[in-house]
């Protein structure tokens, strides 16, 4: 079964179309990557996912319902989405970002509930943050500050999280961190996760399923081993990519490549 899907989907502003006509698939209880080049339409498309960017044509389908027939309260307590880069008020202390997650199950302007305070400190200690919900958001490194994001995300306790380039501007072993906590949210939690990587090597090393996208078209979709091939990144990428199985996670790997001619 499948979370998301898109049916004939084509994405753009204005008079520009960035992404044409795809069908596209979000397995459920399943990581999925989107990869591709920039300026591929790869944030593009999970913004039409989150029902951020409406559609010029198509369709997406969340849990089998058109997503437009769908109020914004009743998506927000199926989906959560973590756009590139997020920005937190200064001053702001980890659980108080975190309980902006309790949001969408909230009645007006209610106080948090005993349940919403429960969910955050879950979320909290899930991700191993509870040690540091009194610190501001400011101080804290660059992998905690994206861990606070993402449990700000699950305390809004959803099924499906959408989440852009989340290791962005981090170094290699924040990057490494949060990948292994959103693959632990995945397999010990059941969350389906799709988002969108920059680097192929760590897609193919955390993904179930895997989606390449060049110049707004599928390029190819399937599992790591099915993505990760000289053809497909050539056609991605442009490049020519030397492939072997990393001998740690088993996975397709590329240690090397030359732009194609």
């Amino acid at each position: 079964m499948n979370s998301i899907k898109t049916q004939n989907l084509s994405l753009g502003y204005i008079n520009t179309t960035i992404i044409d006509k795809i069908d596209m698939k979000i397995p459920k209880g399943k990581i999925t990557v989107i990869i591709g080049p920039n300026g591929c339409g790869k944030s593009t498309v999970l913004k039409a996912l989150g029902r951020i960017l409406k559609p010029k044509n198509g369709v997406v389908y969340l849990d089998g319902i058109d997503i437009k027939k769908l109020s914004t309260s009743e998506i927000a307590r199926k989906m959560a989405i973590l756009p590139q880069s997020p920005n937190a008020p200064s001053g702001l202390t980890v659980r108080e970002l975190v309980s902006f997650g309790r949001f969408p199950h909230k009645r007006g302007f209610g106080k948090m509930s005993k349940e919403d305070n429960e969910a955050v400190s879950w979320a909290l200690d899930v991700t191993r943050l509870t040690e540091l919900e009194t610190k501001e958001v400011d101080t804290l490194s660059g992998g905690q500050r994206q861990r606070a994001w993402i449990s700000m995300a699950i305390a809004q306790k959803t099924d499906i999280i959408l989440l852009d380039e989340p290791t962005t501007y981090l170094d290699m072993s924040y990057q490494l961190e949060i990948l292994e906590l959103l693959y632990r949210l995945n397999k010990e939690k059941g969350y389906t996760i799709a988002m969108v990587l920059h680097d192929i090597n760590l897609a193919a090393r955390h993904a179930d399923y895997m989606i390449a996208i060049r110049d707004g078209k599928i390029i190819c979709r399937g599992t790591p081993e099915d993505v990760m091939k000289k053809e497909v990144l050539r056609d991605t990428f442009q490049i020519n990519a030397q492939i072997i199985q990393d001998k740690i996670s088993g996975r397709p790997t590329c240690v090397s490549y030359t732009l194609a001619t």
